[in-house]
């Protein structure tokens, strides 16, 4: 039987590979791969092939796709010299691509799992962590042998109805503990996490050696389900659509090779024009604007200040950034670095064409002074007071000016030392 293999060299002493033959792919015929059921599975592919061959030509990469499947990996370090653990990696679980992981009957189980979380995606939003409980269920062998424990309208729960369906519940959770002793959860409801580390990864060139193919896929495949009615998506899975998730998740999109108008029913078409129908992005708030000054779609001048020199203040001081809310105070900091340093990523083709798509008028023509306020309404949680305005003015209009000219530019390099 055949199977493809993905980046592997083999010993070949003619072929070398300056990124560990990541995405390179080769057919290799193995007599010894597969069961009987999965040789059969293959053959009755080629045959429907063959019949219909002159109506649908392409293969539709059939063979590989009945190949592959994830799994969950738990406590397992890998060979990753950048992580290390304290405790032997317990509590940490990671999504693995295995491309010989799972039977034909189990593969078919996860596609249809698959299909049915897409048809009722708009009245079920989590994922119910429903792969890697079928993962986990199946390579235990779990028999649910306590019978289920029925209470009807109006009837009186006894004790022993009680701890029928207490011991129930007890046997199916204890199916579901991971061999370290922890209970995996996925953490999927934000959807502002995953698009910008596509687009921080696009940014430094990493795009594909941390996400190959197969989690293109996956990303894409997560964007397309939690997409709202609208064509937009939320600050979370159950969140109405915002202007500053829409305008990242469409971005994340392209980065992974949709087009203008690709995607799973017309995901970045739709996208576009619930951001276009409410001004373009433009009006992205605050944390959206900066992402896009540091991926090249804004002008950092359209952002309101972030002065790093804060960090300089006494420690003692009531307004030092180390006395923020924990959350607010490691956001600060990589922003304010990269503000005060006006980061801007390679302007790529890209870009560029993201620069037509996302804007109402003309990139070079917006007036970027007049956009640092705009936020769209979904965005705006509450209103900016008159005394927040004010100070942001003040530190655009007299203190900037002076902090990025000499001799206060040094005190600037200075907060950079600090910062980092």
């Amino acid at each position: 039987m055949w199977r493809l293999k993905v980046a592997d060299g083999g010993n070949d002493p003619y072929i070398y590979s300056t990124n560990n033959f990541v995405g390179r792919q080769i057919w290799e015929f193995d007599p010894d791969y597969g069961t009987t059921e999965e040789r059969a599975e293959v053959e009755a592919a080629r045959e429907n092939f063959w019949k219909n061959r002159f109506q649908v030509k392409p293969s539709s990469d059939l063979l590989w796709r009945m190949q592959k499947m994830w799994r969950l990996k738990v406590a397992d370090g890998g060979n990753d010299p950048y992580i290390y653990s304290t405790n032997n990696f317990v509590g940490r679980q990671i999504w693995e691509f295995d491309p010989d992981y799972g039977t034909t009957e189990e593969r078919a189980e996860v596609e249809s799992a698959r299909e049915n979380f897409w048809k009722n995606r708009f009245q079920v939003k989590p994922s119910s962590d429903l792969l890697w409980r079928m993962q986990f269920l199946r390579e235990k062998n779990f028999k649910q042998t306590i019978p289920q424990a029925k209470v009807g309208d109006g009837e009186e729960i006894t004790y022993e109805t009680a701890t029928t369906a207490v011991r129930r519940g007890a046997h199916f959770f204890s199916a579901l503990q991971a061999s370290d002793g922890h209970w995996p959860a996925e953490n999927a409801g934000p959807l502002y996490f995953l698009p910008p580390l596509v687009m921080c990864l696009y940014i430094t060139g990493h795009l594909d050696t941390i996400f190959p193919g197969e989690y293109h896929k996956e990303i894409l495949r997560y964007l397309y389900c939690h997409q709202n009615e609208d064509g937009g998506w939320g600050l979370h899975i159950e969140g109405h659509s915002t202007m500053f998730c829409t305008t990242l998740s469409y971005i994340c999109m392209r980065i992974l090779g949709e087009g203008r108008d690709g995607g799973r029913d017309n995901a970045c078409a739709r996208g576009r024009k619930w951001i276009l129908d409410r001004g373009g992005v433009t009006s992205i708030p605050s944390w959206g604007k900066t992402w896009l000054s540091i991926f090249g779609l804004f002008d950092w001048s359209g952002s309101n200040p972030m002065p790093p020199e804060f960090w300089l203040f006494p420690s003692r001081l009531p307004m030092h950034p180390a006395k923020m809310w924990c959350y607010s105070r490691l956001v600060y900091m990589p922003m304010s670095y990269l503000y005060g340093k006006r980061f801007v990523g390679t302007i790529t083709p890209l870009v560029l064409e993201l620069r037509e798509e996302l804007f109402l008028q003309a990139y070079n023509e917006i007036n970027w002074k007049k956009v640092r306020h705009l936020c769209a309404k979904e965005d705006l949680y509450y209103p900016h007071p008159l005394i927040q305005d004010l100070m942001w003015d003040s530190l655009y209009i007299c203190t900037e000016p002076l902090l990025t000219r000499w001799p206060f530019n040094k005190l600037r390099q200075k907060v950079f030392f600090c910062s980092v």
